[in-house]
């Protein structure tokens, strides 16, 4: 009989709500992308403007939590204290900035259920990058779960039977082996993805260890807001963004919901890296795209065959698989102040 070790999967009961609006939160994000999109499948608004206005709406939501117990001067002591951890989140801050101005760039040119399966080429990066960082050796196990894993994902776009595929999206990429400039896209947002996830763990869980949760969010998002004012300044549309009516269309509610929808993931990653880890970030990642599959049948006519149902059953065994033997590298906290910390939210 197999064995699932769910206390070792999910310590307490906030990580297991956590790892719930980990999915649902990135499910929702690749719709509202693609439905706050044109009928060209273009955007009217500015995306790096889209993504400053997110990173803003972050540090707001954050230095509101943390002020909920604190006084305005403990904040301002908390930064200045932990000012050294502040310049490490430049790192991630960076990655971040790449990675989600990509994520726009390239949901214009492939269907969310494809672009979230090309995004499973960094399970096994994540592996290789935790194993380096934290110095864990993954078992065999592990490593075959995960490798299952990607070929599962792998699996969900080939076309077994070579059936057309039509939908309002179907001058949209599908899943091809060519080389060309939306796959090096894909590639570098594979990297800063892995890369930024794993570096931000270890933040968390390292350097930053005794800094409050909120703090390095805030450090986060400041240091997030510098490198997009850069890309803007680089750009030289810094000030045309902000005038009425690019703002007037920023605003729409289409757009708002991306941009609420975007600053509740950056909220919840840093609690699933703080009471999880990056190698169970990954089968999340498979979740998200199994249920983005099933949302965009229903909403925007990307057929679902058989290759997809075949898929489900290689991630569920995958899965299972991992299930048995996951890895421990959760941060020292008992259930009870997890719970206090997530009651902020």
């Amino acid at each position: 009989m197999v064995e699932v070790k769910w206390k070792v999967l999910f310590p307490n009961k906030v990580s297991v709500l956590v790892f719930i609006f980990y999915i649902v939160l990135f499910v929702n994000q690749g719709i509202l992308v693609t439905a706050s999109q044109s009928l060209d499948n273009n955007y009217n608004y500015d995306i790096a403007a889209v993504v400053l206005l997110t990173e803003a709406l972050k540090l707001w939501i954050c230095t509101l939590l943390y002020c909920k117990d604190n006084s305005i001067s403990n904040l301002f002591h908390a930064v200045l204290k932990s000012r050294k951890v502040m310049g490490l989140y430049f790192i991630p801050a960076f990655l971040y900035c790449l990675y989600n101005n990509l994520s726009f760039i390239d949901l214009a040119v492939f269907d969310p259920t494809t672009y979230y399966l090309m995004l499973q080429l960094r399970v096994v990066v994540t592996a290789v990058l935790f194993q380096l960082i934290f110095r864990k050796k993954l078992t065999t196990l592990q490593w075959i779960s995960l490798l299952l894993l990607t070929c599962g994902c792998m699996l969900k776009q080939v076309n077994l039977f070579n059936w057309e595929t039509g939908s309002r999206n179907e001058h949209k990429k599908s899943f091809h082996l060519n080389f060309d400039l939306y796959t090096i896209y894909i590639l570098v947002q594979v990297f800063c993805s892995c890369l930024a996830g794993v570096y931000n763990e270890y933040l968390l869980k390292e350097p930053g260890a005794t800094v409050d949760i909120y703090i390095q969010n805030i450090f986060m998002y400041l240091n997030s807001i510098v490198c997009n004012s850069l890309l803007l300044l680089i750009e030289g549309n810094i000030l045309n963004v902000f005038t009425w009516e690019s703002l007037k269309i920023i605003f729409e509610y289409k757009v708002v919901l991306v941009m609420v929808n975007n600053a509740a993931i950056g909220i919840i990653t840093s609690f699933f890296l703080k009471n999880l880890n990056s190698i169970l970030k990954t089968f999340a990642s498979a979740l998200e795209l199994i249920l983005t599959a099933v949302f965009c049948y229903i909403l925007f006519g990307i057929p679902i065959y058989v290759n997809t149902v075949l898929s489900i059953l290689v991630v569920m065994v995958a899965i299972v698989l991992y299930s048995q033997n996951p890895v421990l590298n959760v941060a020292r906290k008992n259930d009870k102040e997890d719970e206090l910390l997530m009651e902020k939210v």
